[in-house]
Formats: structure tokens, C-alpha cells, sequence
């Protein structure tokens, strides 16, 4: 009889079976209870031995966020961190720069704290296999998917948007408010990334309503933080080009276009409308608040670590799940009179 017995019959984890039997307090009374009545049916004894082997078993999931300082992912780390701690695991968070190689701290990460399992919060969209090698544990791409990757649906899952329509649905906001001048604001075009997405999207709006696709009016900043993004703007408004409202692929973008417009003399939304995509906590106050496409920050979180643990115990593969934005109706976005 062995713990893995155990675990088996009253239908937890290995490690919820440790918890109960070191007199953690992170578990349940009823998952307790039916742990010990199992260990009463089935006659177990820990042994010495067998709290060894448990012990040398790690109950550690780990999230890697890539983008230090994103306000975006403090709502999705708060509810991983919970999720994980509700399953009767724990998480060591590891965070790196965006210009780091999230795929080789995870590796580094899942060797260190002998993780059983690894969340990646923010990274790259065009994955290999020889990339992913690294990684013998399963993993969870949050926030983002593989979009211009090589790796099979099958050796990975994700929990994410679809950029491209939901972009396509904030230019069509616009566009149904009489907007045919719409500039974006976005990292780059090319960057096989989100905001290379999010163009797309930008691009297949205009075209599906016979709007003409103007260069002019394609800001691109080489960055995603907000002084990148308040000094794309004022590029913008000093090539004089016409334009009546203004996309912006990231709420910390649009709050830094927002201050650019206004230092520029135009008025909100009376002289420009402007729509971003994520919903973070800073863009409410904004003045006025911004018009945003909300990601459901919470439930990205714990369905990553949903399917994450499915796969560490046992219960499924690998899948993929896309999630939908909530529209908030901000007061940054006007008719055109």
C-alpha cells in the first residue's frame, strides 16, 4: 500500500495526500476528511520511507512572466498564485524583461525547484519544437498562443484572446460611430507578436468597410511602454496628417496617447476618439475613462492553471482555450459629428 493508493481512492493529488498527512493547513476540512477516511479504509501506515518519497516529489508549479512592470498581468498572477494555492500547490514566480528568453528560465526554473508543472505568462508567438525541447514538464502558454510557430497544437496548450478579431472589433467600434480616418498605435507591424496580430485585425476592419489603408496613419513605436507610446503619438500629430480617432493596441499605450493628444491640443473625444484593447486598472482613470476591449484577467489566470493541473495529474492533455473581451464603454469615444 503505498500513497499513490491513497491519493487514488479519495480521488486527490499525490501532494494533497502529503498535505493532509504533514497537518498543512491549506487543505480543505472535506478534502481532509475523505483523504484520512481513506487512509483508514485502506489500512495505510506512513512510513518513513514513504514521506521521503513524497517529500523528494516536488508540489510546485511555476510562473514565468515575461514584461517586468506590465500592469496588464498583476490581475492574472494574483489569481494563478490563488488558483494554485486552492489546488494544494504552491507557485514560485519567476520574472524576466521582455527581451529575455522565457522558454530557457523556465527550463532553468523547472530544473532548480524540480517543478511538476509551468505557466508562462507573456512570451514569444512563433515557437519550435527545438525551442520547447528544453521543457520536459508540461506547460501553459497564458495571455498569448503560438501564432507564428512551428510547434504541434498538441505539444503545448494556451489560454488567450484572439487578437486579430478582437482588434477587428474595436476598429468596427469606430467605424460604426462614422470614423473612416483611423490611425493605430502599435509596437510594429512585424514583430510576430501581439501587435503584429492586432495590425491584422486593424487592417481586415478597414478593408471589409471599403476604408483605404493609409501608412500615414500607422504610428509604430518600437516598444510597448508608455513614453514609446507618448512620443509615437506626437509623431502623429506633428506630420499634420488628418485622422479623427485613434486604435491603440494596449491600455498603458492608450493612457500615454491619451496625455499626448491632450498635450496636443486635441480634445477627447470632441476632436479624437481612441479605443485600446485590455482593460487594465489604470485606464479607468483616465479622463475622460477609457474605451477598452476587456480581458478576462481572473479567468484567463485560473484556466491556465485548470489545465495545467489536468495535465500534472493526469487528467487530460494538452488544449487550447480562447477567451472573449467584455466591451467597457468608456467616454473616449464619440460619434463623428
Amino acid at each position: 500500500m503505498t500513497i499513490r493508493d491513497v491519493a487514488e481512492h479519495s480521488g486527490v493529488s499525490v501532494s494533497t495526500v502529503s498535505r493532509v498527512l504533514n497537518n498543512h493547513p491549506d487543505v480543505s476540512e472535506a478534502v481532509r476528511s475523505r483523504v484520512l477516511a481513506s487512509v483508514q479504509e485502506l489500512h495505510y501506515v506512513p512510513n518513513n520511507s514513504a514521506r521521503d518519497l513524497v517529500r523528494s516529489q516536488s508540489d510546485t508549479i511555476g510562473l514565468v512572466v515575461r514584461g517586468v512592470g506590465n500592469p496588464f498581468f498583476s490581475a492574472v498572477i494574483r489569481a494563478v498564485e490563488q488558483s494554485v494555492s486552492q489546488a494544494g500547490y504552491t507557485m514560485v514566480l519567476h520574472q524576466i524583461n521582455t527581451e529575455d528568453n522565457e522558454l530557457l528560465a523556465g527550463a532553468s526554473l523547472a530544473r532548480s525547484k524540480k517543478l511538476r508543472g509551468l505557466i508562462l505568462l507573456g512570451g514569444c508567438f512563433d515557437y519550435t519544437p527545438e525551442q520547447t525541447a528544453a521543457l520536459d514538464i508540461p506547460f501553459v502558454c497564458c495571455s498569448f498562443t503560438n501564432s507564428f510557430g512551428s510547434l504541434n497544437k498538441d505539444a503545448y496548450s494556451s489560454v488567450s484572446i484572439d487578437d486579430q478579431a478582437e482588434a477587428r472589433r474595436a476598429v468596427e467600434i469606430l467605424v460604426r460611430q462614422g470614423h473612416q480616418k483611423i490611425a493605430v498605435l502599435l509596437d510594429s507591424t512585424h514583430d510576430h507578436s501581439v501587435s503584429e496580430l492586432r495590425y491584422h485585425g486593424y487592417c481586415q476592419a478597414l478593408a471589409e468597410h471599403g476604408i483605404p489603408l493609409d501608412p500615414d496613419l500607422v504610428a509604430e513605436t518600437g516598444d510597448f511602454d508608455m513614453a514609446a507610446a507618448y512620443e509615437g503619438t506626437c509623431r502623429l500629430l506633428e506630420q499634420k496628417k488628418e485622422f479623427t480617432a485613434l486604435f491603440v493596441i494596449a491600455d498603458s499605450m492608450a493612457v500615454a496617447a491619451m496625455k499626448a493628444l491632450h498635450d496636443g491640443g486635441r480634445r477627447i473625444p470632441e476632436d479624437c476618439s481612441i479605443i485600446a484593447i485590455d482593460g487594465i486598472d489604470m485606464s479607468t482613470y483616465t479622463v475622460p475613462t477609457l474605451t477598452t476591449l476587456i480581458q478576462p484577467q481572473e479567468s484567463m489566470g485560473e484556466e491556465a492553471v485548470r489545465i495545467l493541473l489536468d495535465m500534472v495529474e493526469e487528467r487530460a492533455g494538452n488544449r487550447h482555450v480562447r477567451v472573449s473581451t467584455a466591451l467597457r464603454a468608456g467616454g473616449s469615444v464619440a460619434p463623428l459629428n
